[in-house]
């Protein structure tokens, strides 16, 4: 897979760690269901706070592109869904430790409600 960031003065810069678009060469998609912060041992929620959650759906995340055959740098486009707003820069913080240059395409949204009361959820899509 070729992945190649798209950047244009014309339209306003990332603000965060994310690329205004990502152009990858054709190949298999993989889509990513949104993950919540479950344990997938005790299908419980992990984390108190929006920053901890977004740890383990990472950690979520990380297991599916695994047995995928695929790595981190193979995600071209994210969503994440927050309850609140007001966790965006920690959970902001998380993702970028969680992703590297060149950062996918992402987009994110508050939400009155997501599965089990979680603080978080991600969904992603990846490019063999």
């Amino acid at each position: 897979m070729s992945k190649r960031v798209i950047s244009t003065s014309k339209a306003p810069a990332a603000i965060g760690p994310y690329s205004q678009a990502v152009s990858v060469s054709c190949g298999e998609a993989v889509y990513i269901s949104g993950q919540i912060p479950l344990d997938p041992v005790t299908m419980k929620i992990v984390g108190e706070t929006a920053a901890e959650q977004a740890i383990q759906v990472f950690k979520n995340i990380q297991a599916i592109l695994d047995s995928a055959g695929l790595e981190k740098s193979h995600v071209v486009k994210t969503t994440i869904l927050l309850q609140s707003m007001d966790d965006f820069a920690s959970v902001n913080e998380e993702y970028g430790k969680f992703f590297a240059e060149p950062y996918p395409a992402r987009a994110a949204f508050a939400v009155a409600k997501l599965p089990k009361d979680a603080l978080i959820e991600i969904e992603a899509i990846a490019m063999k």
